[in-house]
């Protein structure tokens, strides 16, 4: 679909949500965002996810992140759900704000339109989408997902932590890389920057074509 991608300026939306009228950028400020939609209030999928996301929100918490819900159902609506969400997921309470987009304006906007689902009257629905917003208000890392199947949150919390090392350090994470394991450094790093810059060192892979490109090293 076209629309907001990885590296676009999120847009300065203005909505309703269960904790009031929301500004978005006032409200992401200097911190991360999380902002997820779901396709409808009281439906089975979405009640789990949004137990999770209030079970983590501890987690995202201690990152610096902010979380912000969005369907097209109303501010009531939303409010009588979460206590079905309160109660599914025992212990947990839903603290981050949940957005309200009756006119369907929202979802275009943030790109999170289901080009297949509509509801009971033909409209259209939100996709399960989740774009993870940085500091300077820019996306970068967005997920998709059908309405069949429910996100996956220890993977959010996963690149999550990933966008936060390369935003602090020259390096990327390789494939399955898990907090802990050992990350690669960036290309445009020469080796001698890499070893002004990683003190603690660094393994260059002896690799068929000779390239000095894979480079592991392990930072905080």
């Amino acid at each position: 679909m076209p629309g907001l991608t990885i590296g676009d300026t999120i847009p300065n939306i203005e909505a309703e949500s269960t904790h009031g009228k929301i500004i978005l950028h006032d409200y992401i400020g200097d911190a991360w965002a999380i902002i997820f939609s779901h396709p409808g209030d009281f439906t089975p999928v979405c009640t789990t996810e949004l137990g999770k996301m209030a079970e983590y929100s501890g987690e995202f918490a201690k990152r610096g992140v902010k979380l912000v819900g969005l369907s097209c159902d109303d501010v009531h609506s939303h409010k009588e759900w979460i206590k079905d969400i309160e109660e599914y997921t025992s212990g947990c309470k839903v603290n981050y704000p949940i957005m309200a987009d009756p006119n369907r304006e929202i979802i275009k906007q943030l790109n999170m339109v289901d080009p297949d689902e509509k509801d009971s009257s033909g409209n259209q629905l939100p996709s399960r989408a989740l774009h993870i917003v940085a500091p300077d208000k820019r996306v970068k890392l967005s997920f998709l997902y059908p309405a069949s199947t429910g996100r996956n949150m220890d993977e959010v919390l996963r690149v999550l932590n990933s966008l936060h090392k390369a935003a602090n350090y020259k390096v990327a994470t390789p494939a399955n890389w898990k907090p802990g394991n050992r990350v690669v450094i960036s290309p445009n790093v020469s080796s001698d920057d890499a070893k002004r810059m990683f003190p603690g060192g660094f393994e260059t892979v002896d690799l068929p074509s000779k390239k000095e490109y894979l480079r592991f090293t392990n930072v905080q």
